[in-house]
């Protein structure tokens, strides 16, 4: 049996729910020691998961749209050492909502969560990410310019278009950096954000994903990959 301290250790940023929880559940299953994240206000579904695994699973709270929670998180964890800093929370629009139709508050809201916030984890946290490591956050097909054809779901679109060129642009200014940076396409999954309607369930999704995840372990640069390790057009 592992010990705690030949465990590698993952920071799961968004687990409460639907595919960070799902990632939570795998990693641990996997003997990985994992931190995971929620706002204050949804632990349950990680205080359940907490009883199969009370010494492998750390629950920690931020809301990374706030600064502040950012901060304090990285105080808290400050002397850990990441074998993978992984960015899962994201957010939704009205499917309906065009460009020409969304307020700008919920533009904003969308963009801040789904773009700003994730990088703003990254930057703060990478610095406990070690050569060996990996920085990933939960981008989606959508997010391929290349890819679409059909202009459906614009706003959340240009989100994670937007965050993948925030990695990109992090990916330039570590060029010569070893470690490994993963944007991750997860697939149409049937979640409360994908809906009853999508294509995969999180059984199909998740173990494939974190398949995906350790594989490229050890492959500098940055990768944008579906579930099955397939590379995205960007």
């Amino acid at each position: 049996m592992q010990t705690v301290s030949s465990r590698k250790t993952a920071l799961l940023v968004g687990a409460s729910r639907g595919l960070g929880l799902a990632m939570a559940e795998e990693f641990l299953k996997r003997g990985w020691q994992v931190i995971a994240t929620c706002r204050a206000t949804s632990m349950d579904n990680l205080r359940r998961v907490l009883t199969s695994f009370p010494d492998a699973l750390e629950i920690e709270t931020v809301d990374i749209t706030l600064a502040d929670q950012v901060a304090g998180l990285r105080a808290r964890l400050q002397h850990r050492r990441l074998d993978l800093l992984f960015v899962n929370a994201g957010v939704k629009n009205d499917d309906n909502e065009t460009i020409a139709d969304v307020s700008t508050d919920e533009f904003v809201r969308v963009m801040v969560t789904n773009a700003l916030s994730p990088m703003r984890v990254v930057e703060a946290f990478e610095a406990l990410v070690p050569e060996t490591g990996t920085i990933g956050v939960m981008s989606s097909g959508q997010g391929s310019v290349a890819n679409n054809t059909n202009g459906n779901y614009e706003v959340y679109r240009g989100s994670k278009a937007a965050l993948n060129m925030f990695m990109r642009s992090f990916a330039a200014r570590h060029a010569d950096d070893p470690r490994t940076l993963l944007l991750t396409a997860p697939g149409w999954v049937r979640t409360d954000m994908g809906g009853p309607h999508a294509r995969l369930g999180i059984d199909e999704s998740i173990p494939a994903l974190v398949n995906t995840i350790e594989a490229h372990a050890g492959r500098p640069g940055l990768h944008y990959v579906d579930y099955l390790g397939r590379v995205v057009p960007w």
